[in-house]
Order: structure tokens, then C-alpha cells, then sequence
């Protein structure tokens, strides 16, 4: 039985990357079910109960190191892993389990990275020495391959796939329990709902809260219903809090520690989104949901580039064009899906292609 070991960030209830876990994982089954998966995990219990993995504790050395040498295959799973925004030692952290792997003789896989930005020297000259040494890279979009060539990352080539989550298959189950969530949060999962969501953000941004929240009342005023989804949990609570202070309107906010399914659900019951975080974008959109996105990170303007759409604004913007973007879409929902599941089909042909990659090198290898 093939064994793999999956890095990312994983077990820190934030839900994006448990989304890249969850729809990694998924997609590994579909192509080879025999497969034994174990993740590197802040919180190993957890992962273990919702994903049925196994999982070790990421900081714990020994456990790391007795997984990766007895796994056929490190993976370096998705998301924004190698980025020096939050410092050196987050990038030095993933950058040094896969020097272990290396160490050990362990092939590795990027698995659809989202690459930087890493602007510091030291960080670039760190990319460049690691990255050079892994066997196959595949990455989320193409400015993230053209970063790591600028990075003179010229080994292995560089393959460009999509986000895992595109690949994620949402069942009626989970769109069921969605409808169920948003019942018992006193909503009418008949009635249109505006999902929203936001994270806490340093600098000035008092002006795009006021716009979020004037026009989340205009939606409101139309007989909308406005939910606050913290994807991280419970990070994200307070900027929902904030926001919909500012409301004159009544607003909803998810309370509780919900999973990927279930997050998964919640936005399949929704009819349009607003998004400041990444993953409550991909989600919508692999939900079919039409989603309007908050830029703070060039990520998100990537991502939306791939559904041929530009940010509503940027979180520092002094002037906003918010409404303006929300109106085109909620004018012609059908539309907008029609066109939104044109793209997103491609794109979760590319994310699942990648599980496919991952399992050819295996099979060679072997």
C-alpha cells in the first residue's frame, strides 16, 4: 500500500486550509482508494476524526521525521504555505519539513501552491536552495509559477493546475444541511441570502467597513437576508461583530466552530457572496455561487482573474465601487451562474488533474 505524507496548515481551524485538506484528500481517494494519508496537524485528534487519516503532531520533530520515513511520498499540500508576509518562520517551517523529506530520500510533490510573495532576500535565497532539490511542483495559478522562476526556481518544470477546492464535489447532503444550518439560525432558506466574509486587517479600514455595511443594508432594505461567515474560527468573529454593528439592518452571524462540509453547505444555501478570505471565494464559486471579492493580498486577485473577474475594491481603498459590482451580479443571477460554471468546470478538470499527477508519480516511482 502506497503511503503519503501531506504538510500544509493544517488542524488551526481555519477554514480554508482545512477546505485545500478535505478536497486534497477527497480527490486522492477518488483516484487511488488503497492509499494510506497521514497529515502533519496541529491538532492531530481532530484531523484524524473528520478526515479518517492519520495524523501526527507538526511540531513534534520525531513524529514528523518516523512519518516521513516511512511514507513513499511528501506532499506539500495547498494554500499560501511559502510566503514571508507573516515572517521567516512560517516559510522556514514548510521549507524545513521538506528538507527533511529530502534528507530522508523522500520524493516531493507541491500539490497546486499559491506561491509568495516572498520579498526578502534571505527568503528568496531559502526558495531557491529548497525548492530546486523536489521532484515535481505544480502550482495554483501562473503568476505563481512565474514567481518562482523569478525566484530562479528552473528545476523541476512547473506545472500550472488549479486551487484543490475547485475539485471539492458538494453533495445534496451538504446542501441540505445547509438549508438546515441557516433554519436554525432563524433564516428563511427560501429567501435570497447575501453570505459575507471578512477577517480583521491592520491599517485603515474603518472607510470599507462603513461602504461593507451600507450595503449590506441595501440588500437588507431589498428583502436580502445578510450572513457573516468567520471562516476562521474564532478570528474572523470580531470583524463580522464590527460590520455588522455598523448596520442599521439586522444581520446574522455564524457562531460556532463548523466544519469544511458544513461551511461547504452554508454557502451552497447562499445566493451571492462577499469575500475578503480566499477560500470563501473558491468555495462559492465551486458551489455555484456567484461571489464579489475583497482584495488584500495579491491571492485574491489571482484567483479572481481565473473567473475573469477583477476585486470590488481593496480593503485600503479611500474610494469604492462595491455596489456597483454587487448590483451587476444579483441583476442577472442566472446569467452569472451559467457563466460561472462554464469556468469553474475547466478549472476543477485542472484541480483534479493534479490527484491524478500525484498518483502516476507514485505509481512509477514504484
Amino acid at each position: 500500500m502506497a503511503k503519503v505524507v501531506l504538510s500544509g496548515y493544517y488542524g488551526f481551524d481555519n477554514t480554508g486550509d482545512e477546505a485545500i485538506l478535505f478536497s486534497i484528500i477527497q480527490a486522492l481517494r477518488d483516484k487511488e482508494p488503497g492509499l494510506e494519508i497521514t497529515v502533519l496537524s496541529n491538532n492531530p485528534a481532530r484531523t484524524e476524526c473528520l478526515y479518517r487519516v492519520k495524523a501526527v503532531n507538526r511540531w513534534r520533530p520525531g513524529e514528523v521525521a518516523a512519518a516521513v520515513k516511512d511514507c513513499h511520498l511528501f506532499i506539500s499540500g495547498g494554500g499560501s504555505l511559502l510566503q514571508d508576509v507573516t515572517g521567516l518562520k512560517s516559510l522556514g517551517y514548510y521549507l524545513g519539513v521538506i528538507t527533511l523529506a529530502r534528507g530522508l530520500g523522500k520524493p516531493v510533490f507541491f500539490y497546486a501552491q499559491g506561491i509568495g510573495p516572498v520579498t526578502s532576500r534571505a527568503g528568496r535565497a531559502m526558495m531557491r536552495m529548497v525548492v530546486n532539490r523536489v521532484q515535481v511542483i505544480t502550482v495554483r495559478d501562473e503568476q505563481s509559477k512565474e514567481d518562482l522562476l523569478a525566484m530562479g526556481v528552473n528545476k523541476p518544470p512547473i506545472t500550472v493546475t488549479a486551487d484543490p477546492v475547485l475539485g471539492v464535489k458538494v453533495s445534496g447532503e451538504e446542501r441540505q444541511r445547509g438549508r438546515e444550518i441557516l433554519w436554525e439560525l432563524g433564516m428563511d432558506a427560501d429567501r435570497p441570502v447575501l453570505a459575507v466574509s471578512v477577517r480583521d486587517w491592520k491599517g485603515p479600514v474603518e472607510a470599507f467597513q462603513r461602504e461593507l455595511a451600507r450595503c449590506c443594508d441595501i440588500y437588507a432594505g431589498k428583502g436580502w437576508q445578510v450572513l457573516f461567515l468567520p471562516l476562521h474560527f474564532p478570528g474572523d468573529v470580531a470583524a463580522c461583530k464590527k460590520i455588522a454593528a455598523l448596520m442599521e439592518k439586522p444581520a446574522s452571524i455564524l457562531k460556532g466552530n463548523y466544519t469544511v462540509m458544513d461551511f461547504t453547505g452554508i454557502i451552497s444555501a447562499c445566493t451571492m457572496l462577499v469575500g475578503m478570505r480566499l477560500h470563501s471565494i473558491i468555495i462559492a464559486a465551486a458551489a455555484g455561487v456567484p461571489p464579489v471579492g475583497i482584495s488584500y493580498d495579491p491571492k485574491i486577485d489571482r484567483f479572481l482573474q481565473r473567473l475573469n473577474l477583477t476585486p470590488a475594491c481593496c480593503v485600503t481603498d479611500r474610494h469604492f465601487d462595491l455596489l456597483p459590482h454587487l448590483e451587476r451580479i444579483s441583476s442577472n443571477l442566472p446569467g452569472e451562474r451559467e457563466r460561472l460554471d462554464k469556468i469553474v468546470r475547466s478549472l476543477r478538470n485542472d484541480a483534479l488533474h493534479t490527484a491524478e499527477l500525484v498518483v502516476d508519480f507514485i505509481k512509477v516511482r514504484r
